[in-house]
């Protein structure tokens, strides 16, 4: 925007925008105010707009682009204009009463504390300019300023982070004076003012810069512990007392895991927290399930908080022990929702105790598992009324399956035979009703894996009476019980002799073809993966299962398990059957699949996903027959599947064709042909090349990623024999035009992550099979350029295959690499020619784009690097890196002082691994964060 704008100018357009029907001409009107709030421009006029108040509209839209300009663009003000700026802010504030509006100068003028560098003191200023002009609006903006300190439209990085706090550690005792003085002159009457002062007591305990002396001993604190031990107090007040108890808690945890909370101070706030029992044990009589849940919430994080302490000693139980009893009374109560809060913190403790392994210590806790293992039982429960199966997507669907997993985790405490003997006593109890049998086989099909049945005879029984079960029992009972048979596999394979009576009960559900089709097809895959052996016996009768599968009432994915399962069967047969048997059971996928392709109907545009009529139904479970028919025959035999898919490749072909712009049936049909190669291996060989010819002429049209993937397969299995390598090789440089074209648009990276992700696997795996040939060719420097560029997508699978390709790359360029010294030389020309290039996005990289979890990835090839180059040269192009990097934030902020810099240099140079190197980097990365 070359030009002010006028007032009314901007109004019109605000006007346009919010008022007009018209969406061409809003979408004008939007185009146009995104420049003007790009603008130098925009900041006075949206300054006129507040004070003219035209409209509601308007005034928001003035708001937010001053509060989006703080926090994206403050360098346009010269500093000295800075303090105008926010007392006119919060000028606005004070006569502002639209509370949209309001919200939007809150924020404003919280992000303008935390990037305003010159402003010293910021709460006590506020402190002293609001305290007695509008207590409310100073309670807002202190509020908001915690909540923007980790906000991600601000990058304030370490060292202002750092700043910042000890600000605000120095202003606390005036802060906690201002509250207190206004919490004593809070009456009934006074909600607002109530609720202003207790939010911003809960926001600055969430940044830790209350001791946990002073939070334990202070009026709000002090009012916190009566609302939350008085039976009759509002819950919107409870509400909030339980956010500032739970926010404090959080806190406690960290100093508690760095051992920096005073052991009386500790045994302090436990007691205190524990004497809520009582008021939690009155809410139930009351029946006050919100308040139920507050409690619930104070005893989990008060539990994760001392959890550290919890397990710290396995000679004598630490105190703490006891907020498990504060669980299990929450536990038990009837509701799952009040059970559930508690969940994360049993996978938190199951994980430690795992990872301790320490049986004394685990011995301490088992008491506690036991008496939850029951609570969970209950809670799994059914109701009674259900009519037919859970739905699995509902609330209780889920909890159910989130108690599966908890058990399933915790089991290793009680022991997987003690649980299901358990359960066991309540089905044989006389006067269980159905629900209760049903959650007892719920738990018992979670221990059946882990049984050791030497030492168990009770599955006999439950399996016999599962066999005997009433025709009319309830579904979910019935499906449960078929469940269970499933998960018993193994002891079934260790009893042969009862084999074909669950078989004939399971084919008996199949052929019923009701909703308990799904779990017998579960049940029988499970069975025949674990006695695929013993199975061959029953071949002709899952040859009809397998004929019919696609008529019955079983999702794909349940389809492709059991196919897959019948292969591992088929893969035990001679020989000489072996090929027979596969022949048949792929026949039943191909017939309808080969009518779709000469159906002129069933057009890529056409396909319903999901239904039998799609091509991908019939793909997948060629595909999982193929790749699950293991045969165990010598190298140098000819594989089962060999003829079959020679004889599958026109078919397959028609399908790249028919199909070419369906990015789902490409990709599944790229699938199968990768697991047929990597079966067949060099057997593959006469599909070589029209398979090449098919993925270039392809990928040049539809620029498929999975032509990329399939082509990667390729190079691994025959770049490393000479008469393929200069095929593949023009094969790779055939993608590479088309790639680099759509990588280098406009958002290229992040609209083809897949792209990256397969072509820069590619270029890795040919480096792997066939390095000399591939960094002799003539495109290597052009692709390591490209890689260069591709840095920075921070999509993780394409980064890391991005990292792999140039630390793979550089490898080569190792004086260790003795048997390929040719390679040597070409790898040490392209890192000094593109060494700087390099350096600086990967700098960049980390800084700006990357999450911390990626920075190894980033910190291999910073490893490789710095052994190719010399030292000299790595610190010279580290020190033009760091100098490109900006020196102050958007905010006129220092981002890093020099000797951050200098000690980031040294630690890359001096470094002897990569995780010395990633962790500096993460270090300094959040320099700029």
């Amino acid at each position: 925007m070359d030009s002010p704008p006028t007032v009314d100018e901007v109004f019109k357009q605000i006007c346009m925008l919010y008022y007009y029907s018209d969406s061409a001409e809003r979408e004008k009107a939007d185009k146009w105010l995104i420049k003007y709030k790009n603008s130098i421009y925009s900041w006075s006029i949206s300054e006129e707009l507040l004070q003219q108040k035209r409209d509601e509209n308007s005034c928001f839209f003035a708001a937010q682009t001053i509060r989006n300009k703080v926090q994206s663009s403050l360098m346009q003000l010269p500093s000295n204009s800075h303090k105008t700026l926010r007392d006119s802010l919060i000028m606005h504030i004070t006569r502002e009463e639209n509370q949209l509006v309001l919200t939007q100068l809150t924020v404003a003028v919280a992000d303008l504390v935390l990037v305003m560098n010159e402003w010293e003191n910021p709460v006590t200023d506020l402190l002293q300019m609001l305290a007695e002009r509008s207590t409310l609006s100073l309670l807002g903006i202190l509020a908001r300023i915690p909540e923007e300190i980790q906000s991600k439209n601000l990058r304030l990085g370490k060292n202002r982070k750092q700043e910042v706090h000890k600000q605000f550690m120095a202003s606390t005792p005036k802060l906690l004076e201002f509250l207190f003085g206004c919490f004593s002159t809070v009456d009934e009457s006074n909600e607002k003012l109530y609720n202003g002062v207790m939010a911003c007591y809960n926001s600055w305990l969430d940044i830790d810069v209350i001791p946990p002396h002073i939070f334990i001993e202070n009026p709000i604190t002090e009012h916190i512990f009566h609302i939350l031990l008085e039976p009759d107090s509002k819950l919107f007040h409870h509400d909030t007392s339980t956010d500032c108890l739970c926010s404090f808690l959080s806190c406690l945890e960290a100093a508690s895991i760095a051992n920096k909370l005073d052991s009386t101070l500790s045994a302090k706030i436990y007691n205190k927290i524990y004497s809520l029992k009582t008021s939690y044990r009155t809410t139930i009589t009351k029946n006050q399930r919100y308040k139920m849940m507050n409690y619930c919430r104070i005893f989990t994080v008060m539990a994760e908080a001392y959890l550290s302490r919890m397990v710290s000693c396995a000679e004598i139980p630490h105190y703490t022990i006891g907020a498990l009893d504060l669980l299990l009374m929450c536990d038990d109560y009837s509701d799952y929702e009040v059970c559930e809060i508690t969940l994360n913190f049993w996978y938190s403790l199951g994980e430690e105790l795992l990872r301790q392994n320490n049986n004394k210590l685990t011995m301490q806790f088992k008491p506690y598992v036991d008496r939850l293992m029951v609570v969970l039982y209950k809670h799994a429960q059914i109701d009674y009324c259900t009519d037919g199966l859970i739905n699995r997507n509902d609330d209780f669907g889920y909890f159910r399956s989130k108690v599966a997993d908890l058990i399933r985790d915790m089991m290793f405490i009680v022991g997987s035979n003690r649980c299901f003997n358990k359960m066991y006593e309540i089905l044989t109890d006389t006067d269980s009703i159905w629900i209760e049998t049903e959650s007892a086989l719920f738990v018992m099909q979670i221990a059946a894996k882990n049984l050791v049945y030497d030492e168990n005879d009770t599955v006999q029984k439950v399996i016999e009476a599962i066999l005997n079960m009433p025709e009319h029992c309830h579904i979910a009972l019935r499906h449960t019980s078929i469940t269970l048979l499933g998960e018993l596999s193994s002891w079934i394979d260790n009893h042969s002799d009862i084999l074909e009576t669950i078989l004939n009960f399971l084919n008996y559900f199949i052929q019923q073809n009701t909703d308990l089709v799904p779990a017998a097809i579960t049940a029988l895959t499970l069975i025949c993966a674990t006695s695929k052996q013993k199975m061959i016996k029953y071949l002709n009768e899952l040859m009809v299962i397998a004929k019919y599968l696609d008529i019955l009432n079983v999702s794909t994915e349940l389809a492709i398990d059991l196919l897959k399962s019948f292969a591992l069967v088929v893969s035990c047969l001679p020989r000489q059957h072996l090929e027979i048997a596969l022949r048949e059971i792929v026949s039943f996928q191909l017939q309808p699949l080969a009518l779709l392709v000469e159906d002129p109907n069933a057009t890529p545009e056409s396909i319903p996903q999901n239904k039998r009529s799609d091509p991908i139904y019939w793909i997948d479970c060629v595909c999982v027959i193929i790749q699950y028919t293991v045969s165990n025959i010598f190298p140098i035999e000819v594989h089962p599947s060999k003829q079959l898919l020679i004889e599958l490749w026109p078919l397959l072909s028609s399908i790249l064709n028919k199909y070419q712009s369906n990015v789902r049936i490409m990709e599944r049909t790229c699938r199968l042909l990768k697991y047929s190669i990597r079966i067949l291996h060099k057997q593959v060989a006469p599909l070589v090349e029209p398979l090449v010819k098919h993925m270039v002429n392809l990928y040049s049209i539809q620029h498929h990623s999975c032509f990329l993937y399939l082509a990667s397969v390729l190079v691994s299995e025959f770049a490393n024999i000479k008469e393929y390598t200069s095929g593949l090789l023009e094969m790779v440089q055939a993608f590479i035009d088309p790639t680099v074209f759509m990588l280098r648009e406009e958002n290229g990276l992040e609209n083809n992550s897949d792209i990256v992700d397969d072509f820069f696997r590619l270029c890795s795996r040919f480096i792997d099979s066939s390095p000399v040939s591939f960094l002799q060719s003539k495109f290597v420097t052009y692709v390591f350029q490209c890689a260069i560029h591709s840095c920075i997508i921070d999509h993780r699978e394409a980064n890391f295959s991005v990292m792999n390709f140039l630390g793979n790359l550089l490898k080569y360029g190792r004086t260790t690499k003795f048997e390929l010294t040719e390679c040597r030389p070409i790898v040490k020309d392209i890192a000094e020619q593109n060494g700087e290039s390099l350096v600086v996005n990967l700098l960049n990289a980390s800084v700006f784009h990357l999450d911390k979890y990626m920075l190894p990835d980033v910190a291999e090839v910073f490893y490789e690097l710095k052994i190719v180059l010399t030292e000299k040269v790595l610190k010279e192009f580290l020190i033009k890196a760091l100098n490109m990097l900006p020196k102050v934030s958007c905010y006129g902020l220092i981002t890093a002082r020099q000797e951050q810099l200098d000690d980031f240099v040294n630690t890359v140079l001096t470094g002897n691994s990569a995780k010395a190197i990633s962790d500096a980097l993460r270090e300094f990365a959040l320099l700029y964060r």
